[in-house]
């Protein structure tokens, strides 16, 4: 496992002088919606606050999670088929525990989102890589591309769809292809879909709709409402392996903070006009950034997956990210989402206020050889 994920360079971040554009890490500069913040949670509301509460999940966010994927994502969900997690990070996790054993494969769409190789090997469960989104380009070449990569031990398929870190979306046709393979190989899949919000282009499909008997989905309030420090996700999947999931979380982490999810309630009860402005945010941050890198605008999430390959000289990858550096731009090398990207880089548009991404891509631009 790597030590380094988000960039090799992060010991020297703070010494720089100058400003620091940390595009490294997904996450957003905008502050949760007023009233759903950890300064709006007082003791005298919530007696108890600071107490452990039930580990799968306190009851009205269960409740309110299983009204959400059953109206927004069409899931036929029950409260047994809910588990609220340490994050989707941590949702994740528990799901791969409950699902591989030691020595299985679990076969990853890449490039991907840069825990879940990690993840895989934590659980002493081997991580199979596919290049995948920038590549495979017809739902004929998506099968053949994942049968072919199947093997004797796979048990299971992630896939991220809005994509992290391509801002690809999967189409409808596409998922109904993996799920009636996924039948037909008898394996699991491991739906990521932290940016269902953030869509600009195309659909989100869930892909539980289409194989219920065979999906976990994650989902996270991190990126949906900007709360990434509360670490609160939730999973959604078949009652048998949520309840093996659940067994993991209790003996990790317990429980998501107690106070995470309070806020995570008055998320799902107040917060869609946040995540409106925030779409809306993200849609022009997301066009400019590629208008000026000169790439495809995203179709979703909130990042740009770029090939640098053409303007590296003998140092490498790690001399361009020295030289972005030297602007304050901070940047996560390509292969933490997949060994087949050395030669490539991964930005979070979102992650710094609009003016400061818009001087950083001027000077990612000027590195990549491009008039701004």
């Amino acid at each position: 496992m790597p030590s380094s994920v988000y960039s090799p360079l992060a010991d020297r971040v703070g010494a720089r002088e100058g400003p620091v554009y940390a595009l490294n890490v997904g996450d957003t500069w905008m502050e949760p919606f007023e009233g759903g913040r950890m300064e709006d949670l007082r003791v005298a509301e919530h007696p108890g606050l600071h107490r452990y509460c039930e580990t799968g999940g306190i009851p009205p966010l269960v409740d309110a999670i299983v009204e959400k994927v059953r109206a927004k994502n069409a899931l036929a969900c029950e409260r047994s088929e809910v588990l609220v997690t340490a994050g989707a990070t941590g949702g994740l996790a528990c799901a791969v525990s409950a699902l591989v054993d030691p020595g299985e494969e679990v076969l990853i769409l890449a490039p991907f989102w840069p825990l879940i190789r990690g993840i895989v090997q934590s659980q002493r469960g081997v991580a199979v890589e596919l290049p995948f989104y920038d590549r495979v380009h017809s739902v004929a070449d998506a099968v053949e591309a994942i049968e072919s990569s199947l093997g004797e031990r796979s048990v299971a398929l992630y896939l991220c769809t809005p994509s992290n870190p391509t801002g690809r979306v999967l189409p409808r046709v596409w998922l109904e292809a993996m799920a009636e393979l996924a039948r037909r190989r008898d394996f699991w899949l491991l739906s990521d879909e932290v940016y269902e919000d953030y869509v600009y282009d195309a659909e989100h499909v869930s892909l539980g709709t289409l194989a219920p008997e065979r999906t976990v989905s994650v989902f996270s309030f991190s990126k949906a409402y900007g709360t990434a420090g509360n670490r609160v996700g939730y999973l959604v999947g078949p009652e048998a392996v949520i309840h093996q999931a659940h067994k993991v979380s209790v003996h990790s982490v317990y429980h998501a903070p107690h106070a995470g999810q309070l806020a995570a309630l008055r998320a799902l009860q107040r917060g869609q006009p946040w995540v409106d402005e925030a779409r809306d945010a993200y849609r022009q941050v997301g066009e400019d950034a590629a208008r000026v890198l000169g790439v495809p605008a995203p179709e979703g999430s909130c990042f740009l997956f770029l090939d640098v390959r053409p303007v590296l000289d003998e140092r490498g990858l790690l001399g361009f990210l020295e030289d972005c550096l030297e602007d304050g731009v901070v940047l996560s090398p390509g292969a933490s989402s997949g060994s087949d990207y050395e030669g490539w880089v991964r930005l979070c548009y979102t992650a710094v206020p609009p003016d400061e991404a818009a001087a950083a891509l001027r000077h990612l631009a000027r590195r990549l050889g491009r008039q701004v």
